[in-house]
Parts: C-alpha cells; sequence; structure tokens
C-alpha cells in the first residue's frame, strides 16, 4: 500500500539516494535538488508540500507539490492552482503500479486543499516522457496547448 511521508531528519538520506533510470534522468530533477527548492520556494511566499512515497513501509519515490509560485514561469492556470512539480518512483521499484497508486494519494492530498482553493492542478512534461504522459491522462489531466520552455503544460480541473 502507497502512503505519503514527511520527509523527515530520519529518512532524508534515504529519500535523496533514491534515483530513476539513467534514460530518465533528463525528466527529473535530484530529490536533493527538489527538497532544496522547497526551501527557496517557502522563502519566497511558496507553499511547498514534499513527500517520500513509501511502499509498505519501504521509501520507494519522491513528489513534490506546490500552491502558486513554483519559481519557474508559470502557465495561465496556475494562478491559486496546484502543481505537481515533482514525481519519481526509483529505478528499482518501477513497473509494479507504484506510480499510478502514487498519484491517487497525491490527487487525494491536493483535494484537500491544503494551501487554499483552487480550480486546477498541474503538471509540465517533456513531449517524449510517453509513460509520464500516459499516467496524467489515465488520471484525467489534458493537455492544454501551453509550452513552457520545453515542457507541455497538462491540467486536471479539480
Amino acid at each position: 500500500m502507497i502512503t505519503l511521508r514527511k520527509i523527515t531528519l530520519d529518512n532524508r538520506r534515504d529519500i535523496f539516494n533514491l534515483e530513476v533510470a539513467e534514460e530518465q534522468r533528463r525528466f527529473v530533477a535530484s530529490n536533493l535538488s527538489s527538497v532544496a527548492s522547497c526551501y527557496v520556494l517557502e522563502t519566497n511566499g511558496g507553499r511547498p508540500f514534499p513527500f517520500a512515497i513509501y511502499s509498505d513501509g519501504q521509501p520507494v519515490g519522491f513528489v513534490l507539490m506546490t500552491y502558486g509560485i513554483t519559481g519557474y514561469e508559470l502557465p495561465s492556470v496556475a494562478h491559486d492552482g496546484y502543481c505537481i512539480l515533482r514525481l519519481m518512483i526509483d529505478k528499482h521499484h518501477q513497473n509494479r503500479g507504484y506510480g499510478q497508486e502514487a498519484m491517487n494519494k497525491i490527487l487525494e492530498f491536493i483535494r484537500t486543499f491544503p494551501a487554499g482553493p483552487a480550480r486546477y492542478c498541474w503538471i509540465s512534461y517533456k513531449a517524449d516522457n510517453l509513460p509520464a504522459k500516459k499516467l496524467y491522462e489515465s488520471f484525467g489531466f489534458i493537455d492544454n496547448g501551453e509550452i513552457i520552455g520545453d515542457e507541455l503544460i497538462t491540467v486536471l480541473a479539480l
């Protein structure tokens, strides 16, 4: 069973050591970099929500959600919206359905509106990241036609 857990002094190194496969590294920042980004976001008015993704007591991934600002250029739907800024499952735990289960938990959390009300949740992804696109579409995310940098914006109405 997948759970989202806070990153603590006890589990932080385990989370920092999780990695995607070599060919996936261009799609997602390291977990250490993402946790550092939380500090920068928090001190600049953002609302980051970093979580370790666990399966039956073992860390298998990481997610970083934000509300409002992300530290990057924002799409039109970002105002008072939630963004799944980072999502990764460790290379040793992929292809077991953890991404699907984690997304269920992530959206469940977002729908509690922990930082305030929102109409949308959005994610950016590179066009050639087909597994990510397939995952997002399976939850009802729809590309809105915007491209920021080299990433497509996909949106879910909350």
